[in-house]
């Protein structure tokens, strides 16, 4: 960016004539005296480097800029975002407002699961915007009821939470995880009402969300100090370790709630064991176990829910969603079984949006893709043909990629070094991509991805990696903006 500036500026000055001297006096002493500087080279070099990117960052004087620099003093600063503006999107790719090209390997934060601006999707939010907005929970729609429903009956048919009997749905992952560690404290004080049965275990490096409730179950200082004190009563364990589940789960827990894959703290994968010992373990102390799948659940792993597959005996009495359930349109859900809802009563918990007419059925419509054949079928395939691909990278890169991880198309790539010099080599060669835990490329592209786009994006990412680790390219990064949901 400097370059590009430097560039500006020395090609303004050469333009402009001085006293006394023409125009093309003028530029040939300049040109005369860059050739002897260091600064003609760095110039030369930046020229050529933009010349060879597909999608570089806008300049500060570009379209872009204005846009941003116009409207970001009226918004409170929560992100470091990178420079392009994105304004339209079709499938796994987005445009930016200098109509540049990118694919987007992101999809929103596992969001886009259909990709960007699904023709289906589009149609039912016409037609239902035609038709009924919002009722608020005052009154019956057609649409909240029904998926409820469906969320129940899919969650059966595809081999998830066996005991799954009824649903709530909410606005977003931080009001699902807040309402199931509600309906968890309301268990334990209806079980244990003489005795303290209120605590709620979490796991390191977990991401349950930013609302008061769901980030006193994230254990991330960084996350957590700026608002500390946290709610009392979380203790936090250490993911996938079967032997400490005995003393960290005692008869004063209420809840503990799990991510079968932990998307957030670096794609880490809970092992079958873990997760039947937590099981067992609630069982015997009466506790709420919470499977929180808003990332990886909705098809990404290649089944319908990301537990689906281990025995029933490991099954949560509490399952949350959001992100893909949406496909970009705000929407939760809280499922839960009989042994909880037999302690929620009527004024327990409610939400004013949540369940609205338009969000319930845009939701149906994207259970009834996600849950298809035609994708679910398709997930091995693609994340074997992503595998190749990053095993091709770690025998190029031996040095720098030190492990993959994952299942699906939830998949991560650990680095040896910081990541945010290959996102912004491979977002100014047009492809995005995110991270997550310590130095790790996290992959959720759209479940439609292709495996040609897949090829398509290994291809840049490797040109990404060559420039930055062979060719030592220097790149300048936005670190911080990858760190968040």
């Amino acid at each position: 960016m400097a370059l590009r500036l430097s560039f500006r500026r020395l090609y303004a000055t050469a333009r402009t004539p001085r006293a006394n001297c023409t125009y093309s006096r003028y530029a040939s002493s300049v040109a005369a005296a860059l050739k002897d500087s260091s600064l003609f080279q760095d110039v030369k070099d930046s020229i050529v480097r933009e010349s060879s990117l597909a999608t570089p960052d806008p300049s500060s004087s570009s379209k872009t800029a204005g846009l941003v620099n116009s409207q970001l003093p009226y918004m409170v600063p929560t992100y470091v975002r990178p420079p392009p503006m994105f304004e339209r999107g079709k499938g796994c790719y987005m445009w930016d407002v200098e109509n540049r090209k990118y694919l987007d390997f992101t999809a929103g934060i596992a969001v886009n699961a259909l990709g960007h601006c699904d023709d289906g999707m589009a149609t039912v939010i016409a037609e239902q915007a035609q038709q009924l907005i919002h009722t608020s929970n005052l009154y019956h729609n057609p649409y909240t009821g029904l998926l409820s429903k469906q969320i129940i009956q899919l969650t059966h048919a595809t081999g998830g939470m066996s005991t799954a009997t009824r649903t709530f749905i909410c606005n977003s992952g931080s009001e699902a995880n807040e309402a199931a560690i509600k309906f968890a404290r309301k268990v334990g004080k209806s079980v244990s009402p003489d005795k303290p049965k209120y605590e709620i275990v979490s796991f390191h490096n977990s991401f349950h969300g930013r609302t008061m409730g769901s980030l006193s179950a994230t254990p991330n200082p960084k996350y957590q100090a700026p608002f500390a004190p946290m709610v009392p009563g979380f203790r936090y364990g250490k993911y996938n370790d079967v032997e400490a589940i005995q003393e960290l789960v005692t008869e004063e827990t209420c809840g503990v709630i799990v991510e079968p894959i932990q998307g957030e703290g670096g794609v880490n994968v809970a092992t079958p064991e873990f997760l039947s010992a937590l099981r067992k373990r609630c069982s015997e102390v009466n506790a709420v176990l919470v499977y929180d799948e808003i990332q990886c659940g909705l098809g990404r792993t290649g089944t319908f829910w990301a537990h689906a597959g281990h025995p029933k005996e490991s099954h949560p009495d509490i399952l949350t969603t959001a992100k893909a359930l949406g496909n970009g349109f705000p929407i939760g859900a809280t499922i839960v079984n009989d042994f909880v809802c037999q302690h929620i009563k009527t004024g327990d918990h409610g939400t004013t949006f949540g369940g609205n007419p338009l969000g319930s059925r845009i939701a149906s419509y994207i259970l009834s893709r996600l849950s298809s054949p035609e994708i679910l079928g398709e997930i091995p395939a693609k994340e074997q043909a992503f595998r190749q691909h990053f095993a091709a990278l770690q025998t190029r890169f031996p040095d720098h990629i030190a492990e993959i991880r994952g299942k699906g198309l939830i998949l991560g790539l650990q680095l040896n070094s910081d990541p945010t010099p290959i996102v912004t080599a491979a977002r100014e060669r047009g492809l995005l991509v995110i991270t997550c835990g310590t130095n790790t490329l996290r992959f959720v592209p759209p479940l439609v991805v292709t495996e040609a786009e897949i090829a398509e994006g290994m291809g840049i990412l490797g040109d990404a990696m060559e420039s930055v680790w062979s060719k030592g390219e220097t790149v300048e990064g936005t670190k911080g903006q990858q760190e968040v949901q």
